[in-house]
């Protein structure tokens, strides 16, 4: 008698468990009205798709994003007003001198309301990377969510963003050329 009330293991009750669990799910959703939102990112970051858009440039027509697919962009969000823009526009361009040529391509975005400032910018501080603008900030605020400027948004050739920066950065250093060079040659 007592071999016929051998204990079974409890392991063969695991599946019956998930069972039920995923009934009462279904009951909480379906009789709760419980709504399921998919994942959202709230801001561009690191590790995500950059956000596509189309902007008319500083020197006539138009970009978009879409076009330098397999290109590492560096994408700059700036105005002629913002001291620290000023202060690292220089080594951008340096930046931008040395990997233009290799699959790198330098996509600057004014948010300046008076677009008429931005060539006298470029001008006095002898720029000559590719200028977009935005002057409603619609890109910079709705699809990038910036918070001000400068912000910089790094992809890569697979349109993911590979480095988020608030605020201005040398981008002349030995370091970020070295990374930058890494970052073109491995994608």
């Amino acid at each position: 008698m007592e071999q016929a009330l051998e204990r079974k293991p409890i392991s063969i009750y695991i599946p019956y468990a998930f069972l039920v669990a995923a009934l009462f799910s279904i009951y909480i959703v379906a009789y709760n009205k419980v709504e399921l939102k998919p994942f959202e990112v709230e801001y561009p970051e690191e590790a995500f798709i950059a956000p596509g858009f189309e902007l008319p440039t500083l020197s006539g027509g138009k970009v978009n994003l879409a076009d330098y697919g397999g290109k590492v962009l560096f994408i700059n969000f700036w105005a002629t007003w913002c001291a620290t823009c000023k202060v690292e526009m220089p080594s951008m361009q340096k930046l931008y001198d040395r990997f233009k040529d290799k699959g790198f391509e330098m996509l600057t975005i004014s948010v300046d309301k008076d677009t008429s400032l931005i060539q006298p910018f470029m001008d006095k501080y002898n720029l000559t990377f590719p200028v977009l603008l935005d002057p409603e900030s619609k890109v910079a605020k709705k699809q990038y969510k910036t918070t001000g400027v400068p912000e910089t948004f790094i992809v890569d050739r697979d349109g993911i963003i590979v480095h988020k920066a608030i605020g201005p950065r040398d981008w002349a250093t030995f370091e970020t050329m070295e990374a930058f060079g890494q970052l073109i040659e491995r994608s």
